[in-house]
């Protein structure tokens, strides 16, 4: 009854519109009273000791990192860069979309950001060269698909909150997922455009090579930094997120010089906004997991799942396909807040590796953010790219579709995952 009522009142206040984390609180409410345990006081304090976490200042550093990045000239250096290595071939620009996109990943850990800055900087140049426009919008949206599994990761950060795991491991964990998601790309960009009759750029000379990369030297060593520092336990995620944002500022204003106190300025009051946001809403989830926790909804969850227990495969197969559905409908910050803490339980009593698990509840919920209606990158590349959802789709579905299968060799075969991260760990 009480699993009933949470998803009932949760559904019905985001169906009327109301802020995922105002509604949260209601379904906490909710629950609440159906246990006669309605207390201000109780909810008010386990709002905030939701957010008294000294892992979540991670998320404040790393979106001021991602904030000076984007402002800083660093993603047109990238561009530059991919353009003299691989702008030469067939369907060039979508090889430097690929390529750019992993190594923004590495930068900003936003999909939304990410898309944005590919379909603004590189879909005008695509478009001009004669690319097929809605399969170009497909894979640049694609691309920024790979930011919230390659670290740094505020997605990756929120679930090990939620699920007590391992941050470091998850941070080092979504290297090699995200790379055979960007190989992903490649594959299915070569099967598109080598029929197309398409201009293609001439191949830059080494020296103009050379010059580029020295000017994305600055760029392409944060990433260095920051997963050589988690792995050689120099510093922790959060430390590295504060390395991060202080060396993305130094770059951008006194290497790159490209922004100004009054960029930063502003810079830092679209972190603070984005911070309180995804705060409240974690301080929110946080009073549910509680509520959860208490109800015994997750041993309730395990007797509904207990026939496939012993398999596995199985049960991450149907946990993955419930977590699909869901994120059609609800973004991703909010579906690793609410459902991962309702998963963990049954995920450790079957024997599934938290790590892998988090990595692959991550892959499938940045899936989502290309599928209607709520898909945010989707809209994201609607609006910048000036076209309408129903085009925008039909351009994504054979990088959807792609996706799709590789989440499904990952549930298949869980080595791709588990043991790379265990080479790395050693």
């Amino acid at each position: 009854m009480t699993l009933f009522i949470f998803i009932t009142v949760l559904i019905v206040a985001i169906l009327l519109g109301i802020p995922v984390a105002f509604a949260l609180l209601l379904s906490a409410v909710a629950m609440m009273l159906q246990m006669n345990l309605f207390s201000v006081d109780i909810l008010a304090q386990s709002l905030i000791n939701g957010v008294d976490s000294f892992t979540l200042l991670a998320i404040p550093f790393f979106l001021v990192a991602g904030e000076v990045m984007s402002r800083g000239g660093l993603s047109a250096r990238i561009v530059g860069l991919a353009m003299t290595l691989v702008g030469h071939r067939k369907g060039g620009l979508g090889y430097v979309a690929i390529f750019t996109s992993i190594v923004l990943a590495g930068l900003s850990g936003s999909a939304v950001a990410d898309a944005a800055a590919l379909v603004s900087i590189l879909y005008p140049m695509m478009k001009k060269a004669g690319y097929p426009q809605e399969t170009s919008l497909g894979l640049l949206a694609s691309g920024g698909l790979i930011a919230p599994v390659i670290p740094p990761s505020l997605p990756l950060i929120l679930i090990g909150v939620a699920g007590n795991i391992s941050i470091g491991k998850l941070l080092i964990g979504g290297i090699v997922p995200g790379l055979m998601m960007g190989l992903t790309l490649v594959v299915v960009w070569w099967f598109i455009v080598r029929k197309e009759k398409l201009v293609v750029m001439e191949k830059a000379s080494w020296p103009a090579r050379g010059k580029a990369l020295k000017e994305s030297f600055w760029a392409l060593l944060l990433p260095v930094i920051i997963i050589g520092g988690i792995r050689s336990g120099v510093f922790t995620a959060t430390e590295a997120a504060v390395v991060a944002a202080v060396y993305a500022i130094i770059v951008s204003m006194f290497i790159y010089r490209e922004m100004k106190w009054i960029d930063l300025y502003h810079t830092l009051v679209a972190a603070v906004g984005t911070t309180a946001m995804v705060m409240f809403l974690v301080g929110a989830a946080m009073v549910v997991s509680w509520l959860i926790t208490v109800a015994q909804l997750p041993q309730q969850l395990a007797g509904l799942l207990e026939p496939f227990l012993d398999s596995p495969r199985t049960l991450m197969a149907i946990i993955m396909i419930i977590v699909f559905i869901v994120g059609t409908a609800m973004d991703l910050s909010p579906t690793v807040l609410i459902l991962v803490p309702l998963f963990m339980p049954v995920i450790k009593i079957a024997g599934i590796d938290p790590v892998y698990f988090g990595l692959m509840f991550v892959i499938n919920c940045s899936i989502g953010l290309i599928t209607p209606p709520v898909g945010t990158v989707l809209n994201v590349i609607c609006g910048v790219g000036g076209t309408t959802m129903s085009a925008a789709m039909r351009g994504l579905m054979p990088f959807l579709i792609a996706y799709t299968v590789l989440l499904a060799l990952f549930v298949i075969f869980p080595e791709l995952i588990t043991y790379p991260l265990q080479f790395m760990l050693k």
